[in-house]
């Protein structure tokens, strides 16, 4: 078996493939056209950042049978051709996690104390001591947006300075944070009472430019801002202004929405900011620890083993696949469909197959549930294999039973989420071969098929209100596609579930959420 290494790689990591028997070719910075004609003599490719594994690579790879990406990211590997091609990619998300957390203190060190400022001036033969008057950490308060992986390394090093530690997740249950040594907040009370603020969310179209003008104008005055995950958290514009303004002490920044960021870039000409190349995994034992940890599992999928940390690789035995595979994207859906109509934190997940299950995978089928629940919420690529991973990460216990009896439809699947110490209930099942079907919700019978745009209203069972919904969206250019109601009894609680063709903005979703009758209204989207 051949290995490719296309980029620059600990020799650590190269090591472990040659002591697995591997031949391995060495040629950091080749160029595209020579990858593509060594590609197809080789059985797995090893790449950081630089080389880029589109399309055309995986297919004229004929021999390839795993990628490994020595980091994080892979941005620069098309998994869903890899997938169709039958490829495990894999990487490793465990790798930087010190490296990327240090980094964050010594930008909130190098933000209070003034370094790099004082570094210059110094250089410059100055001797100007009292201009860089800094501020102690002690007793001061950190906000940590985002405690997963690298949030709670942060959290666990402020707690050692003797700092406050305020976290907002939205999807870490309060137990979790609080086992940290952190205080749960909402956002608002992490930006008007924090010194300083790290960010350490994934980039989602939720956090998308989180801390942008409104946001910012409600921060402690002198709070200092510091980005290590995504630059496009942060409208960097606002963030600017509010610097020049003096509101904001200062910004450190490892991270740009461009990168590397235009010259004119405001950020860049203010003194009191520190702004580093996107540095996060750029030290001696994250290399060497991400080059080992994707060389070994390399090694475990050419020796038909399994990965810790495989992107893309459902753990179901091929000849299942087709039996399998519309349950799968019927239980992906309904976990969605819980995450995005709950929209708290997520306790506990109960899974119960009712019909002819025996013989199939059924606790990796339940974990597709946790697949939709944590996709649009996790930093890192949510699959069947590491779902159970974050699960645990998040404190959720997911539970599955089988029986063979059946009161609605064969092959029926019931869902509850517990969150809140409320419980949420879907049933599904799956019609012909391909038609998805959630036929219960709390309860209550519905006929929904999940896909496209879902709007969701609880609300009084009583005349005119479904009608002032549906005329509300025709006079905002918001066609409905289909409509299903449905009602405990008579006047008492009632749902709606539209589908519609075009997107409802926020404004118009607000307007129907305080109609009078209405209890309600959510937007899903799948």
């Amino acid at each position: 078996m051949r290995v490719l290494a296309s980029d620059t790689v600990s020799e650590e990591g190269l090591a472990v493939l040659r002591e697995a028997g591997l031949e391995v070719d060495y040629r950091p910075g080749v160029a595209r056209d020579e990858l593509l004609s060594l590609i197809p003599h080789y059985d797995a490719l090893l790449v950081r950042s630089q080389t880029k594994v589109d399309a055309e690579v995986l297919r004229a790879g004929t021999r390839l049978k795993v990628v490994g990406r020595a980091g994080v990211g892979v941005d620069n590997i098309d998994v869903p051709t890899a997938t169709e091609r039958g490829i495990v990619v894999v990487n490793s998300p465990e790798g930087n996690t010190i490296a990327a957390a240090e980094l964050t203190f010594a930008l909130i060190l190098a933000l209070a104390r003034k370094i790099p400022q004082a570094d210059r001036s110094l250089r410059a033969g100055e001797w100007k001591r009292t201009q860089f008057m800094g501020t102690e950490l002690s007793r001061k308060t950190l906000g940590v947006v985002g405690i997963g992986k690298i949030g709670r390394e942060v959290a666990r090093r402020a707690r050692a300075f003797g700092m406050r530690v305020l976290a907002y997740d939205p999807h870490m249950p309060t137990a979790t944070i609080q086992q940290l040594g952190a205080e749960p907040a909402d956002l608002e009370t992490l930006l008007s009472e924090s010194d300083f603020i790290t960010l350490h969310a994934p980039l989602t179209p939720e956090t998308r430019q989180m801390l942008n003008r409104e946001s910012l104008a409600k921060t402690k005055p002198g709070v200092r801002i510091i980005n290590c995950a995504r630059g496009e958290l942060i409208d960097l514009d606002a963030l600017a202004e509010l610097v020049e303004a003096g509101h904001v002490a200062g910004c450190a920044l490892d991270v740009f929405p461009e990168e590397p960021p235009p010259s004119d870039l405001k950020v860049l000409q203010q003194p009191q900011n520190v702004l580093t190349p996107h540095l996060g995994a750029s030290t001696e034992e994250a290399q060497v620890k991400v080059a080992i940890d994707v060389a070994e599992q390399i090694v475990a999928v050419l020796t038909d083993g399994v990965p810790r940390s495989p992107v893309n690789l459902p753990p179901i035995p091929a000849e299942q696949m087709e039996r399998v595979a519309p349950y799968l994207r019927l239980l992906e859906r309904m976990g969605s469909l819980h995450a995005q109509l709950l929209g708290v934190p997520v306790e506990g997940v109960r899974v119960q197959f009712q019909g002819e299950w025996e013989g199939l995978p059924l606790e990796v089928m339940a974990r597709a549930v946790l697949v939709g629940l944590f996709g649009s919420t996790s930093a890192d690529p949510v699959n069947l294999v590491n779902a159970p991973l974050i699960a645990r990460q998040r404190g959720v216990k997911l539970e599955w039973s089988a029986t063979p009896e059946t009161d609605l439809y064969p092959d029926t699947i019931h869902t509850t989420v517990i969150a809140n110490t409320t419980e949420q209930r879907l049933t599904g099942t799956v019609f012909g071969r391909h038609d998805l079907r959630i036929t219960h919700l709390d309860g209550l019978f519905v006929d929904i098929k999940p896909e496209g745009i879902l709007l969701f209203t609880e609300h009084q069972d009583r005349p005119g209100i479904i009608g002032r919904v549906g005329t509300l969206l025709g006079t905002n250019q918001v066609n409905i596609a289909g409509m299903h109601v449905g009602r405990e009894q008579v006047g008492g609680r009632a749902i709606m579930i539209l589908q519609v063709d075009d997107p409802i903005a926020p404004e118009l979703l607000s307007q129907i959420q305080a109609m009078d009758g209405v209890e309600s209204a959510r937007v899903v989207v799948f």
